[in-house]
């Protein structure tokens, strides 16, 4: 008897130590788990937000790639941002998409033409509505601060493939390599050496993600080419949408069921983006079936439903919170072990 309750002691014991460990795991930590182990969740859909989730609601909620948009996202439940970066005169990774100031601060000219003194003048303005924020440029280290262990950052390098390893540098000095995503346009077998090369110089330790666009890959074989090249756990897949033609009707040459076959093998996300391009076709990147297609049309199975059906895991959007809502909705959304809308950012930095 004795024996007996010392083993249902124990028991107790190291499922209390097994639910703690559990509980204490950190939000970006069940995302990354969902995010390199794409077999074990092709029954969930991520979300990307792109540039940090600002251009939802006729971008009117949040100036693009801000501190704003990214505490945003997160309270909505996305896994990823995207946010691209340059350079300041002075050297320092910011925060921007555009080269130049005009678009989405108070100030004119281009990035690089001021230092990241005078940059931290510039005011952060709200697209849609023309309003001006409180919040300036950010760095490329606040930005990392603001995500760190609450969601996935993925960065659009605007600038050479050999500043990866510098941005890499920051994020691994905040302990945080792992939630950072770098990607990378691949298309011969000469830009996967290219790649390589310049990868190997950041160290290991970050999730490098390919992107694979139809009008230079045309099929799946290329794919296990790189997969066998960088073991990837997600590739970005572009269907180009040139001109007014119909929608798409099989997702195109990257979305056949050999290239699933592939993604399967591989223990792939595939990455579908339905985010708008300004001056482009509705759908520019989806074949048509793009945000616009899922919003202002509203006809989201038609857009974010066809790429689920095709194999997306991840879909990139400016609509996040609308994706979640009908992904969620539909079933294709699992919920995670904790509350996403409590957790804390890691700074105090202003982002009104």
């Amino acid at each position: 008897m004795r024996t007996l309750w010392l083993s249902l002691l124990l028991s107790a014991a190291l499922a209390t130590i097994s639910g703690q460990s559990f509980a204490g795991e950190t939000r970006a930590a069940q995302i990354l788990d969902r995010f390199e182990h794409a077999n074990q969740w092709r029954d969930h859909v991520m979300i990307a937000a792109h540039r940090a989730g600002s251009m939802q609601a006729g971008k009117t909620l949040y100036a693009e790639n801000s501190l704003a948009a990214v505490e945003g996202s997160i309270a909505i439940g996305a896994e990823i941002v995207e946010v691209d970066i340059r350079r300041s005169k002075d050297g320092e990774f910011v925060v921007m998409h555009d080269s130049w100031l005009d678009r989405t601060t108070t100030c004119k000219g281009e990035v690089v033409s001021y230092t990241l003194a005078e940059l931290k003048k510039c005011r952060l303005v709200i697209e849609g509505t023309g309003a001006v924020t409180s919040e300036t440029v950010s760095t490329l280290r606040e930005m990392l601060l603001t995500t760190r262990d609450r969601i996935l950052i993925n960065l659009d390098n605007k600038l050479e493939v050999t500043d990866l390893p510098g941005m890499i540098a920051i994020a691994r000095d905040l302990g945080m390599a792992d939630q950072v995503i770098v990607k990378e346009n691949l298309w011969n077998r000469q830009r996967i050496d290219a790649a390589r090369a310049a990868l190997a110089q950041a160290g290991g330790g970050f999730q490098f993600m390919p992107i694979l666009a139809d009008d230079a890959v045309h099929g799946s074989a290329f794919a296990g080419e790189v997969d066998n090249a960088f073991a990837p756990r997600a590739m970005e897949l572009i269907n180009w949408r040139n001109g007014a033609e119909t929608l798409t009707t099989s997702g195109g040459q990257l979305f056949s069921t050999r290239m699933r076959a592939e993604a399967v093998r591989g223990d792939w996300h595939l990455w579908a983006d339905t985010y708008a391009i300004v001056n482009k076709p509705g759908g520019f990147l989806a074949g048509g079936r793009g945000d616009e297609l899922a919003v202002a049309a509203s006809l989201p199975r038609e857009a974010w439903g066809f790429w689920v059906d095709r194999g997306a895991t991840i879909i990139q959007t400016d609509e996040p919170k609308a994706a979640i809502d009908w992904l969620g909705a539909n079933g294709y959304r699992v919920p995670y072990t904790t509350d996403v809308k409590q957790a804390e950012p890691a700074h105090t930095a202003s982002i009104n």
